[in-house]
């Protein structure tokens, strides 16, 4: 548990800096000053009070966002002294490990207290889960960015027309950005912030769980050029493919792919607008004016995957090597128009789902399939029997004894690429379902096997600088290549020798084979693999953990 004192003595100076956003930089400590001889009396009161501590803590974490520049500025002022003129050590700690091929790496700090299922520290998971994504980070990189081998990129991406395209996540260990699959992890990431923030909260991540989303959030509204126009993608896969380096040494052309009235994408738009709609959900406590932002678009591209109906790859071909739909769009047309409902309540979008729902049995929940997720979602709605039933379906095929394969420890194995995110987002639905009443005991439990096997209960973890063995080198160009950006990086760094100079802090890796059998071994795309898709699902049933097991 974070102590009475720290968490009080933290809110009295976030609240100090709070107020003090508009005040000169040279009048901001004694002004802080000034608020610690207010808050000192009250600060000995409230800390016999529990109900009041929690609140503080409450406050705390809704500030933590700034507790970085925060402590920048404290240090630059001396404010705190130790009274001999220099500025105190800062409160949060580092701890500082030497990577394998002897590179001094810092970890951020990680200030969570949530227990763990009793073998797994849950809340630095989530912690290492933020941090991936932030390394997936393209454009302008922020002045708090974490992760100090990555810098800004692709900065000269851009529409048809010069539109600024700057921003979003890169896909996976190469730097396209495709539509479909990031805004899926979006809605993904969403859903867990929406189902278990007090798991973020607890876990000292919700600040970093909002600011993770907002990423990409903010470069779909910058794609979205017009009402029936969005950007789907930006980058060449091809091109792509055939460059191994860092993402700031990138030359090659990045062309960019409008969906319009003559080019539908009604996967890619109505994906976007279920990521949207149910981010909105997510921001309006804190945000109600981004919230409300968010659903404009939302509601815009909707209706725009909706009127002109056709798939996506039949517009952007490039990516039919990558993101083939095999699914088709009526499953996201469901899914975006159930979460517009969630958002806004309004019948009409219950109405639409219904035209595309399917009660039958999903093969898989995925970037491809939402289909087991909206028949979950309708369910909440609505308590229809005949799609209670289908999850129920579903999750019996994932249980143990279900039709659904199993290693022989005890992985739910649907298929070979990327077999870990298919079992996690299993994992993350049967939490959310037990939730709802559905199988309570039978899917917590299975939740709770598939992740501790993701994370070392097998003798080996499958996330990247968490656990006991795990993996070294991840498929991903930027961690292959030296921090130093003098020493040149190559496709003869994608088979070389070694751990990766740069370790991506919280990335699931594809997984293993049916038998169990995995290399870690860098060529390898199938198991080796890391993908934006591959932690949305694996985040949200972490926090799902958290909060239930």
């Amino acid at each position: 548990m974070v102590s009475v004192q720290s968490v009080l003595v933290g809110s009295v100076l976030l609240l100090a800096f709070a107020r003090n956003s508009a005040v000169a930089e040279n009048n901001f400590c004694s002004k802080v000053s000034d608020d610690w001889s207010t808050m000192k009396e009250k600060i000995e009161s409230l800390k016999s009070e529990s109900e009041a501590v929690a609140q503080l803590n409450t406050n705390l974490q809704s500030l933590s966002s700034r507790m970085n520049d925060l402590e920048a500025k404290v240090a630059a002022c001396n404010c705190g002294s130790n009274g001999d003129g220099g500025a105190t050590e800062p409160t949060k700690k580092t701890t500082t490990t030497k990577a394998p091929s002897g590179t001094t790496v810092t970890v951020p700090p990680h200030t969570g207290s949530v227990p763990d299922t009793g073998t797994f520290n849950l809340s630095e998971v989530l912690h290492l889960s933020n941090l991936f994504y932030e390394a997936q980070r393209s454009g302008d990189l922020p002045d708090n960015n974490r992760v100090p081998w990555r810098h800004d990129s692709a900065l000269g991406d851009k529409g048809n027309n010069g539109e600024d395209l700057t921003g979003g996540w890169y896909d996976a260990g190469d730097y396209v950005k495709f539509g479909l699959p990031m805004a899926y992890s979006v809605t993904m990431l969403s859903w867990g912030l929406i189902e278990y923030r007090d798991a973020y909260q607890a876990a000292g991540e919700l600040a970093y769980g909002l600011d993770c989303i907002k990423w990409p959030l903010d470069y779909f509204i910058k794609a979205h050029v017009g009402k029936n126009k969005f950007y789907g993608q930006v980058g060449d896969g091809n091109a792509d493919h055939s460059f191994w380096g860092r993402p700031e040494d990138m030359d090659m052309a990045r062309p960019a792919f409008l969906l319009d009235e003559s080019h539908g994408g009604t996967e890619v738009a109505a994906e976007t607008a279920a990521a949207m709609a149910a981010a909105s959900i997510v921001f309006r406590p804190t945000d109600p004016g981004y919230a409300d932002t968010l659903l404009r678009h939302a509601r815009e591209l909707y209706d725009f995957g909706y009127k002109f109906q056709r798939k996506y790859t039949e517009s952007i071909s490039n990516a039919k090597d990558f993101y083939q739909s095999f699914s088709g769009f009526k499953d996201e047309l469901a899914w975006g128009a159930l979460w517009l409902h969630k958002a806004t309540g309004e019948k009409a979008y219950l109405d639409k789902a219904e035209e595309f729902l399917h009660n039958g049995v999903a093969w898989a929940l995925s970037w491809d399939d939402k289909t087991v997720g909206a028949q979950l979602l309708y369910y909440m709605a609505t308590n229809d029997a005949q799609y209670k039933a289908a999850v129920e379906g579903f999750l019996n095929a994932w249980f143990p004894g279900g039709n659904v394969p199993k290693t022989p420890k005890g992985l739910a194995f649907r298929n070979d690429w990327g077999s870990l995110r298919y079992a996690a987002n299993s994992a993350f639905l049967a939490l959310v379902a037990a939730d709802k009443g559905i199988h309570v005991s039978k899917g917590r439990a299975f939740a709770k096997t598939q992740l501790e096997y993701m994370l070392g209960s097998t003798g080996r973890s499958f996330v990247v600088g968490f656990g006991t063995n795990p993996p070294v080198q991840p498929h991903h160009r930027a961690a292959s290549c030296s921090a130093d950006p003098s020493v040149p990086c190559s496709m003869s760094d994608k088979d070389k020798a070694g751990p990766n100079p740069n370790i991506l802090y919280g990335a699931l890796v594809g997984g293993p084979n049916g038998n169990d059998q995995y290399i870690d071994r860098r060529s390898d795309f199938t198991a080796n693999e890391v993908a934006t898709d591959y932690n949305a699902g694996f985040q949200s049933a972490i926090a799902g953990a958290i909060s239930t097991l």
